[in-house]
Parts: structure tokens; C-alpha cells; sequence
């Protein structure tokens, strides 16, 4: 039998209001697993900056946090502008006030054999993935340092952080630069007050996923592929980072955790027949 499912949608897993008072900016925060996270924070009573690029992926992740009742704004960013991430938190500050809480969830990814991706490409996600955390990190950071205030960031990683992408060299050694830049901050920033964890995902079956990595998804397929018998729901993701960015966690610092249903564990001495790359994706 599967592990069991979680708790419904909705359901409270930290106490009412943990989050009042408090404001959370989720990067990506319009679409998938970002505005999953976005709504969980929002349950608990934060104000919440949706942070996009993209108008549409705003006005859903406001309306989603909206229709909760949240007091949201969608701010336009581009990660990767450190000028852009500068200005936004300076309107997330007129409109909500001061950043406690940084998720940074802004991605890219696409299947690729590595040696049909192009300089540009690889320069695209790694720019996302890695330098964007780098650069919103560390101006959520000043800022927290400035007034004296504690604050909270998650990153969120992947567990090809630690075994490789093959297919997905771009987003892989990005992620793994994202594990490691978590270790080096939490460090730094501990006597600041200043907490700092990832988040590793497995498999959170949504909607908005590139169009290639969408028809591959299969969730009763996958759920076989899978030790817990079953995928992640994604509000099962949302409490794992209200948790870690809450007053609960307050000695949790440097951390990756892994929420997969011990789906990267399961190498043995016989594995599945492999299938190369070029294969894979043509």
C-alpha cells in the first residue's frame, strides 16, 4: 500500500496567524508549485508579493491569495536584473512594507541533450535558477541587516543537486550551485538573524510545466516509480515551507530538505534499462 494521503487542501498546518503581520515575497510565485507555496503562506495569515515576469502568471497568484482573503500584490521581476530586484523590493516595501520572508522560486528548465544546447541557453537558466537566488537573496538580506530584523529565505533546489540531470545539465548544475550558496549564507548570516534552507521537490504533478516536461507527466505511471507509492500533492509542498521559514524552525538554518517519498534513495544493485539521452529527447 501507498503512504497515506496527506490532510485535504485547506487544512491548517501551523497555528492560525503564524504569519500575521509578516511579509513573504515567492519569486515565480504566479504559477505551480511557487503559487502553491504563495497560498499556504497566505492561509497563515501573510501579506504576499507574487513576483513574475509575466502579467497573467501576477494576476493568477494575487487572485488565487485574494480569493483567501490574503492581502497580495503582483510585482513585475526579472531575477536575473539587479537594478529590477532593487526596485521591486522597494515597491514591495511602499505596498506591503518590509520583506520577512524570501522564497525563491523563479526557475527555468527544458530538456536538452548538452551538446545541442546552446551558450545562451545554458546562460538563460543558470542566470535564473542560481544568479537570481544570489542577487534577490542578498538584497532581501541588506535589507533585513539594515533595520536589525530577523528574516527567513528558502531556496528551492533539486535533488539532481547531488547526482546529476542528464538532460537537464543547465537547471542541474544551477540547482546544485543553490544547495551550496544555501550552506555558504546560513553561515554567513546566522549572527544577522538571518535563516536560510532549501527545498528539494520530487514529483508535485501541475499545470504549468514546459510543454515537454508536461507530456511526460503521468501520475498514476509515476506513482509506481515511486517508494511512497504515490506523487506529491502540491499544498504538501506549501507546508513544508511555511514550516521552514516559520518561528518553529527557528534553530533550523543550512538545511535541504528533501520531500520526494524517498524517491532519489531507491538506486540498487539493479536498476531500470537505461535509455540514453539522445533517445529521451531527439
Amino acid at each position: 500500500m501507498p503512504l497515506p494521503a496527506p490532510p485535504g487542501v485547506g487544512t491548517a498546518m501551523l497555528p492560525p496567524g503564524t504569519y500575521a503581520g509578516k511579509v513573504v515575497v515567492v519569486t515565480g510565485g504566479g504559477t505551480g508549485l511557487g503559487k502553491a507555496m504563495a497560498v499556504e503562506f497566505a492561509r497563515l495569515g501573510a501579506a504576499v508579493a507574487v513576483a513574475s515576469r509575466k502579467a497573467q502568471h501576477r494576476d493568477s497568484g494575487v487572485k488565487a491569495l485574494e480569493t483567501l482573503g490574503a492581502k497580495a500584490i503582483g510585482v513585475e521581476l526579472d531575477v536575473r536584473d539587479e537594478h529590477a530586484v532593487a526596485a521591486t523590493f522597494d515597491q514591495i516595501e511602499r505596498e506591503l512594507g518590509a520583506a520577512d520572508v524570501l522564497v525563491n522560486n523563479a526557475a527555468g528548465n527544458f530538456p536538452s541533450q548538452a551538446v545541442k544546447m546552446s551558450a545562451n541557453a545554458w546562460r538563460s537558466v543558470v542566470d535564473i535558477v542560481l544568479n537570481g537566488t544570489f542577487l534577490c537573496s542578498t538584497e532581501f538580506a541588506r535589507r533585513v541587516i539594515a533595520r536589525s530584523a530577523p528574516g527567513a529565505i528558502l531556496n528551492i533546489g533539486a535533488t539532481y543537486s547531488w547526482t546529476g540531470g542528464p538532460g537537464t545539465a543547465h537547471s542541474a548544475a544551477a540547482k546544485a550551485g543553490v544547495t551550496n550558496l544555501t550552506q555558504s549564507l546560513a553561515v554567513e548570516w546566522a549572527p544577522k538573524g538571518i535563516r536560510v534552507n532549501c527545498l528539494a521537490p520530487g514529483l508535485f504533478p501541475h499545470g504549468d510545466l514546459p510543454p515537454a516536461l508536461l507530456a511526460r507527466q503521468d501520475p498514476e505511471t509515476d506513482s509506481k516509480r515511486i517508494p511512497a507509492g504515490r506523487v506529491g500533492q502540491p499544498h504538501e509542498l506549501g507546508w513544508a515551507a511555511t514550516y521552514l521559514c516559520s518561528p518553529y524552525a527557528a534553530y533550523l538554518t543550512g538545511h535541504t530538505l528533501v520531500l520526494d517519498g524517498a524517491n532519489w534513495l531507491r538506486r540498487g544493485l539493479t536498476m531500470p534499462e537505461f535509455v540514453p539521452i539522445d533517445e529521451q529527447f531527439p
